[in-house]
This record gives structure tokens, sequence and C-alpha cells, in this order.
């Protein structure tokens, strides 16, 4: 299974910034819907494009592996 790190790089970057990165940041500046952001940061088994993954990590300044972890099924307990 694929997850997504995208709650995980957005607290970094509140981090770094000091200061709330909302969503609505985000998709301003990506061009990525909110629901959009939401179903990638929620649950389980998402699909989205690599068109996404690409804005987000230019958005971010972060790799691929930042932002997308695989996960073996077995660690999952499925």
């Amino acid at each position: 299974m694929i997850r997504f790190r995208l709650k995980e790089v957005i607290a970094d970057r509140e981090f770094k910034v000091g200061k709330r990165v909302t969503f609505e940041e985000v998709a301003g500046a990506t061009g990525i819907h909110r629901t959009t952001l939401s179903k990638i940061a929620g649950p389980r088994g998402y699909n989205t494009t690599t068109d996404n993954i690409d804005k987000l990590c230019r958005f971010f300044g972060c790799k691929v592996s930042d932002l997308v972890e695989y996960v073996p099924d077995e660690e999952l307990g499925e």
C-alpha cells in the first residue's frame, strides 16, 4: 500500500515557517483542489496522479520519498 505523508510534510513546513499552513494555502499555490488534498491526507488507499505529487513536491521543496511511502500489506495486518 502507498501511504501519503502529507500531514507530516505540512507539519514540517509549519515548523520551518513558524505559522499554520492550511489546505487552502496549499490548494491556492498548487492548483490542487482542497478536497483532493483532504483525500490524500486522509483515508488509506487513496489514489492520486503523479502530476499532483509533482506539484506538492515543488510547493514543499521535498522529494517524492518525503511525501510518499510504500508500506507492505503484511505490516498493515491485512
